[in-house]
């Protein structure tokens, strides 16, 4: 039986909620009197010492307490664009699975539909990942494209639009209407998105600095752009 290996206690515990089984939990004593949720996993719970589960999880940021899962199942980016009003995230060569936790995070509660990663050079879900996101990565969609100029061509249609970040944007984050559906293409830091992916959006927005820093981390341009579609949204 093909599994993932998760830890921490949010992550661990946002799975039993989630989409994929859980398969086996391992518990510190210590640790299992301080989480009641565990009384209603629908899994085996296995009391056992912190040096077993510092092993499974390959870290020591366990904090007592790691989980047996089924592996991750990617959605497919073409059925991202089906929901009403879609609200998705893609990041073009965003390494760091730390980033990639924190905005998934940012993205399951803003309310986004989805987030989209290249087949290539990107980071992917991971334990990782799921620890970063507080467990997040197991209630959002998350969808590999093969090429990602290519999606976003192909999500072209009316009703959907899609903006790249870029720190010399021709629109500022704030004078965009994020009200129809929206996609949000952010690169990796320092090289920011590449040529061809930015040249298949409709537009390129910016996030005024008045600091001595030239640029935001990208986890942090995530959760601005998401969070000021979710205020125009709610204004109607």
């Amino acid at each position: 039986m093909s599994s993932d290996i998760i830890y921490g206690r949010q992550p661990v515990h946002e799975a039993t909620r989630g989409r994929r089984r859980v398969q086996e939990i391992l518990v510190t004593e210590k640790a299992k009197g301080s989480l009641p949720w565990l009384r209603d996993a629908e899994c085996a719970v296995r009391v056992t010492g912190a040096d077993e589960i510092g092993a499974l999880a390959g870290s020591a940021d366990h904090q007592g307490v790691a989980a047996r899962v089924d592996e991750f199942v990617y959605s497919d980016p073409d059925d991202l664009l089906d929901a009403d009003r879609p609200m998705i995230i893609v990041l073009d060569g965003v390494s760091d699975p730390r980033n990639l936790g924190a905005i998934v995070r940012s993205a399951e509660c803003a309310g986004a539909h989805g987030l989209v990663v290249p087949r290539h050079g990107s980071a992917i879900v991971t334990a990782a990942v799921a620890k970063a996101s507080a467990g997040a990565v197991e209630h959002l969609p998350i969808a590999v494209a093969p090429n990602l100029a290519d999606w976003l061509q192909r999500a072209k249609r009316p009703g959907i639009w899609s903006y790249a970040a870029a720190a010399d944007g021709e629109t500022g984050y704030t004078d965009a209407d994020y009200r129809d559906g929206c996609i949000f293409v952010l690169g990796a830091e320092g090289t920011g998105v590449r040529p061809r992916v930015m040249d298949s959006c409709d537009q390129t927005v910016s996030i005024p600095l008045a600091g001595s820093i030239s640029s935001l981390n990208v986890s942090v341009t995530a959760g601005v752009l998401l969070f000021e579609a979710v205020r125009q949204r709610s204004q109607g």
